[in-house]
Parts: C-alpha cells; structure tokens; sequence
C-alpha cells in the first residue's frame, strides 16, 4: 500500500476566521462575524468580571476539554466593557452579554442570532443580582457548555452540508451505503473493501478519519474490548513516517467509554490516544460506532488529529462534528425492507 505520512491538518475554513470561503456562508445583507472558533466575548463591567459571577463564569467556560494532549479550555473569554463593546467586537461570532436588572423576577439565558453579523450567537445572561447569576451559571454550567458548543458545531456541520467534496460523499456512499457531509479539502488517502482513510493534510498539523464496518456478532461488537480490538485492526492500515510504522491506540491511558443516542440511533463512542508503532507520534481520537441493520455490520467512524505544534481542540472538534452529518438509510424510512448484501 502506498506510504503516507501523517502530517498536519488545518482546515480553514473551520479554524480561521474571516477567510472568502467561510463569507460564502454568511447572510449577504450583514457583514461576516469576526473571530475564532470557540471565542467568547463577555460583555460585562470590571466590578462583575473581577467578582464572584466573575470567577464562576471563568471556572465554568474555562474548563479544560478531556482527552487532549495538552490542557485547553473549552473556550477562550475576553471580557469588554459596554463603553468597549462597539465597532467589530458587536460583530464577533460569539458574544455573551450579563445584565443585573434588579426588576427581573429571575435569572435566565436568552440567545438571539445574527444580530449584527453571520453567523453569530448572542447570548444574553440576566437576573436581579450578581448573586443570582453566580447561582444560575452554577447551576446551569453544562447546559451553557452545551449551547455555546452547539453553536460551533451547528456552523461545522452547515459547513460540510454546503461545501462537500461530493466525490468523496459518493464514495462513502457506494461503499458503505451511508450519507456522510465532508468540507471540500479532505482528500482521500487509502481505500479497501471495507476501509476508507481521509484527511485534510497542512505542513504543522493533520486532521483526518478513517470508516470501517465489519460483521455485527451480536450487542458483544459494541462493547469496549471488541471495539478496541476493531480500532487497532483497522488503524494498522494507516502507515507511519519510517519503515514499518502504523497507528495504534495508546495503551498509557485507557480509552473512555460511553453509549449515546443520536436522532433515535444507538452509538458507542471511544475517546483516548493514538500512538505510532515503530515512531515517536501521537495525538488524540474518538470513534463512533453503530449497527446498520440493513447491511448487518458494525459501522465506525474514526477522528483524529496530528498536531505537535498547534493546539488540538478546534482541530478535534472540526473533524468529530462530522459525525452529525451522518445518515443511514434505515434512519431516512424506518419501515423500509432490509437490504441484502453479498458475503464478503
């Protein structure tokens, strides 16, 4: 098999902000929102920021993202005063406005959208005291995370849907018989009967995925061994830098483990490290796996990320957002007759 080194991965488009093709996206009648991916303007005065609701917001947003290599925070806070909130900062991708209003029965989150540019999230923090709110945040900080990370994930995914490299889609969808959103740029590195590798390679970094299905053998395939056993199988088709060399997963720190539902449809997700066997690289991963019914195998798709010099999560998170991309022609017609497929 032809030799590919794994390099550096940085898609523009989901990692910078402001560029022509990231505009492309944006409402023709509002100017693009400025800024970067997990961002976060915080409108508030210097008594309130250097305070309680201060400290909170700051623990809350700050916290660091698991399974990187290095510690980042879920989102980088720069805090403006109203006075400062003016000219392209009431442009920034994403803002979060804290209002003390005595008048207000109670604390509460209020989001509008591309209010003075696209896309852009406002969110608008207010209750009757700092008290109240330092409560609220407290009370409310993963429902918080999660709306401010769906924010970015809903722009990833919009995205893929509007700029796919379509024949990479209709590969995945011939091989696999899934719908699968992918932002032009990826580019398809190593393919076998049940196998694709795709990335999108820079000089200093790697964002990439690799699909693979085998035979379903009963709810034991989802289970944290028998995935690992999957992924390293797999994984060993994705050549390293020197002779001999492919990824594995690391075995210095176990893999988490979890099983979710997306839209109805059961997934089992692996999220730890990967190393190079036979070289000195490594860097984060999670998988996705699910049954397809129809085809009766296991489906799984992989993310992971290279990048020694930069910093991970925007990386990480551009590449396993696609997995809301994906659909399964079982899930489009639920009572749709099996699909027979030949032995392989």
């Amino acid at each position: 098999m032809k030799r590919i080194i794994l390099l550096a991965v940085l898609t523009a488009s989901l990692l910078g902000g402001g560029c022509k093709a990231f505009r492309t996206l944006t409402d023709q009648k509002k100017p693009a929102s400025q800024g970067k991916p997990y961002e976060l303007i915080v409108v508030c005065n210097q008594r309130l920021w250097d305070g309680e609701l201060g400290d909170t917001l700051r623990s809350v947003l700050r916290t660091p993202v698991p399974y990187l290599s290095q510690a980042e925070p879920h989102f980088d806070l720069y805090r403006v005063s109203e006075q400062g909130f003016t000219r392209m900062v009431v442009q920034h991708r994403n803002i979060l406005k804290v209002v003390v209003d005595p008048a207000a029965q109670k604390s509460a989150v209020a989001v509008q959208y591309d209010l003075e540019a696209a896309p852009q999230a406002v969110l608008t923090l207010q209750g009757p005291s700092e008290k109240a709110l330092t409560a609220y945040v407290s009370a409310n900080r993963d429902n918080l995370i999660y709306l401010l990370e769906k924010t970015e994930r809903d722009r990833t995914v919009d995205y893929a849907r509007r700029f796919g490299a379509t024949q990479l889609e209709e590969l995945i969808r011939q091989k696999f018989g899934v719908e699968m959103h992918i932002p032009q740029g990826y580019k398809l590195r190593s393919e076998g009967d049940d196998f694709l590798w795709i990335s999108y390679e820079y000089p200093t970094a790697s964002q990439g995925f690799f699909l693979y299905q085998y035979p379903y053998a009963g709810a034991a395939s989802l289970s944290p061994g028998a995935l690992l056993d999957a992924r390293n199988r797999f994984a060993a088709r994705i050549p390293g830098p020197s002779d001999g060399s492919y990824m594995t997963t690391s075995e210095a720190y176990e893999p988490d483990y979890r099983m979710f539902r997306l839209e109805g449809r059961l997934w089992a997700e692996l999220r730890g490290f990967w190393d190079v066997y036979g070289d000195f690289m490594g860097g984060p991963f999670v998988s996705y796996s699910t049954v397809d019914t129809a085809a009766g195998k296991v489906f799984t798709f992989d993310a992971y990320v290279y990048s020694p010099k930069l910093g991970k999560r925007n990386f990480m998170h551009g590449v396993e957002h696609l997995l809301y991309t994906i659909r399964f022609s079982e899930d489009a017609d639920k009572t749709q007759e099996p699909v027979s497929v030949p032995a392989q």
